[in-house]
């Protein structure tokens, strides 16, 4: 048997794996050892059980997982989440569907520290749905807009799914991280625009809010400082070269236990806020075991170099080409963790990129994005079943339909991207 066709089925295996609800790290480790022992050898691959462990958790560049996450815990934890809904909230008061767009403003500005998409999702649910369904907000639109608002985490730097791409295809992670900051941004204003539709369409749907004066909306703004500050800091550093983008996250996790400490967090909740970062870093660092050493599996089966002359075959031109990457990564999303996708499946389709002399950093933007837009379609959307467990009064079919215009939203952002690349490196270093 051919080493591709080994590689096809190693495949073919990882996927009935996960159809089966194994582990999606250890259905990648599985695959990974007992593949690259039928392509060389078992004693290769328990050697190689043995180094990938090692050199993955002793690799500097990933040491910045876990300052990420912690910076989103300390901010969930110390009551910055809180103090950002109430200051947007009071920015936002008067306008019709003026909480829900507080709710968007909100994830996007708690993203910019928290790095994760779904630690958003679950804190702004926390701190926001109640409030909006004080004020008699459809329950659809309320839950719509969190999921959605929390996939912006997954985009606007510092974003944990960007630095694990970066580090995959060895690309620049500050590249990718400025090239982030535009689609990010954009997606935080087209956000704000739907819910302006949806309100103008179905009015019925929410109320405005209590009206706030000029001064008491320049007053609230003292609730953005923290996260501005910490977030400037680290990409101000970055961008000018003062630090490097994981010693960045170090800065800014720094800067946020500053001011947990400066709010009174103290033991038990800083061992707690220790604790949900350890169990949250394990989970993303088995993952990536798993992915490099399925990575060394698709590499000796070549598969990906079948694939890239399967390709060139059918002569396609390499648009068609990413569309149709893009495509397999808009079902993927359907059905898996968008962290799990991207390390089980950029080994394989970036030698094809790479073939087709695509930009990387572009591609990894797009690629991001249309990953993010998994974590709001049915019938696994990850943001949806998160605030699902937090509001569990709340069906997930109104939550789908309320997350229905913005994941048309999310089309056009993905549109102007792909007709635009100049939007994904204006910032570039």
């Amino acid at each position: 048997m051919g080493s591709e066709m080994i590689g096809a089925i190693g495949l073919g295996a990882l996927l009935l794996l996960m159809v089966l609800r194994v582990p999606v790290a250890l259905a990648m480790l599985v695959v990974g050892v007992v593949g690259f022992a039928q392509v060389i050898s078992w004693g290769a691959a328990i050697a190689q059980l043995k180094t990938v462990p090692v050199e993955v958790l002793s690799n500097y560049s990933f040491s910045a997982v876990p300052m990420f996450i912690l910076m989103g815990v300390l901010a969930a934890h110390s009551g910055m989440a809180g103090k950002l809904f109430h200051s947007t909230r009071v920015i936002c008061g008067g306008w019709k569907g003026g909480l829900a767009i507080a709710a968007v403003g909100s994830c996007g500005i708690f993203s910019a520290i928290s790095g994760s998409s779904l630690a958003t999702a679950s804190t702004m649910t926390r701190v926001a749905l109640p409030e909006m369904e004080r004020y008699g907000y459809n329950r659809g639109l309320a839950t719509g807009a969190l999921a959605a608002g929390g996939t912006l985490g997954i985009m606007i730097p510092p974003s944990i799914a960007l630095l694990i791409y970066a580090i995959l295809t060895e690309q620049s992670v500050g590249d990718m991280f400025m090239a982030g900051l535009v689609p990010g941004l954009l997606g935080l204003v087209m956000y704000a625009l739907t819910v302006s539709v949806v309100m103008r369409v179905k009015p019925s749907l929410a109320v405005a809010g209590e009206p706030t004066a000029w001064k008491q909306k320049l007053a609230s703004l003292s609730g953005l400082v923290p996260f501005f500050a910490v977030f400037l800091v680290m990409i101000l550093g970055i961008y000018f070269g003062a630090f490097t983008p994981t010693e960045g996250a170090s800065v800014g996790a720094f800067a946020t236990l500053l001011y947990a400490l400066a709010k009174g967090m103290r033991g038990a909740e800083l061992w707690r806020s220790v604790q949900e970062t350890l169990a949250l870093s394990s989970v993303v660092f088995f993952m990536l075991v798993g992915a490099e050493t399925l990575g060394y599996f698709i590499s000796v089966s070549r598969i990906s170099f079948s694939i890239t002359d399967f390709l060139y075959g059918m002569e396609l031109s390499p648009m068609v080409v990413v569309l149709c990457i893009l495509l397999l990564y808009f079902v993927l999303g359907m059905f898996m963790d968008a962290i799990a996708m991207l390390v089980i499946t950029v080994p394989v389709v970036f030698p094809i990129i790479q073939s087709l002399g695509i930009d990387p950093v572009w591609f990894g933007i797009i690629t991001v994005l249309t990953v993010e837009l998994g974590l709001i379609t049915p019938p696994v959307g990850m943001n949806v079943f998160v605030i699902k467990a937090m509001a569990p009064h709340v069906g997930l079919g109104e939550i789908f339909k309320g997350v229905a215009p913005f994941i048309l939203s999310d089309f056009l952002r993905l549109a102007l991207l792909i007709a635009f690349p100049v939007l994904t490196t204006l910032f570039l270093l």
